[in-house]
């Protein structure tokens, strides 16, 4: 004797049903809440640190450029002692619409790290060339540092050339990897 099948009306409403509890009982967990006992501690309001966006500077000034002293301090902490044989650095002032041209001393062939810095309220652009080509054409956003790994195929004078549109620092260094 066959078995009797329940309609197909009945089973999708069946399943239709189903659904809907385990829709209900998932968006039910999701409403849970869980509160701690007590509250924060009595002194955490003066543990607290103020907000601070980090897309704002601290300090509106940090990015103004320097001299003297206050120059050769920041050259010291944006280019800090690293291992390697350094070959060549530079830093300076540029006046707002000025261009500065150095060279380096002979490089021989090999691979160098060229960092490169400013200080400024404007981007500051860079490039280095070696007699053949561009190694390096950066316009660098002020208070962040590049790394550039070159590679020198025969001894060479590398030529760098620093521009700004604002008055700014720059710093920049070659060492030997």
């Amino acid at each position: 004797m066959p078995t009797a099948q329940a309609p197909p009306l009945r089973r999708s409403r069946a399943v239709a049903t189903a659904v809907a509890i385990a829709a209900a009982m998932a968006s039910g967990l999701c409403a849970c809440e869980y509160q701690y006992d007590g509250g924060p501690p009595a002194d955490a309001a003066s543990r607290s640190t103020p907000f601070t966006d980090a897309a704002l500077p601290q300090d509106p000034g940090k990015n103004r450029p320097v001299t003297g002293a206050d120059l050769d301090q920041w050259v010291a902490e944006v280019l800090p002692a690293t291992k390697g044989q350094l070959f060549h650095s530079g830093y300076g002032l540029l006046d707002a619409g000025a261009t500065r041209n150095e060279t380096t001393s002979q490089l021989p062939s090999g691979t160098y790290s060229l960092t490169l810095v400013c200080r400024s309220t404007r981007r500051v652009s860079f490039t280095v060339r070696n007699e053949e080509s561009v190694l390096v054409d950066l316009s660098l956003r002020c208070g962040t540092a590049r790394v550039n790994v070159v590679q020198v195929g025969a001894d060479a004078v590398l030529a760098v050339r620093i521009e700004s549109l604002a008055p700014a620092n720059f710093a920049y260094r070659v060492i030997r990897i």
